[in-house]
């Protein structure tokens, strides 16, 4: 298991390895946090929480401040969300 905390947060690899190779990898990433869900106790993600009340302009169909509050984020997840 390996933790470290990187420019947009917190980047968790663990390996687990039998007879001498990898069975199974996993590493939970920054945006794995920042965009995840809500937890158990209905706790929403930092972006979902960043995303409440965001203004949208009338008739903007790609609101330009979801995508600052996205890119602030993540700067590669915008191309998604517009």
């Amino acid at each position: 298991m390996g933790l470290s905390e990187a420019a947009r947060g917190s980047l968790g690899h663990w390996i687990v390895a039998s007879r001498g190779q990898i069975a199974n990898y996993q590493i939970v990433a920054p945006t794995t946090w920042n965009f995840s869900p809500r937890d158990a106790a209905g706790t929403p993600g930092a972006l979902e929480q960043a995303l409440e009340g965001a203004p949208v302009q009338e008739g903007e169909l790609t609101p330009v401040a979801v995508q600052h509050i996205v890119r602030s984020f993540d700067p590669c997840m915008v191309c998604t969300v517009h």
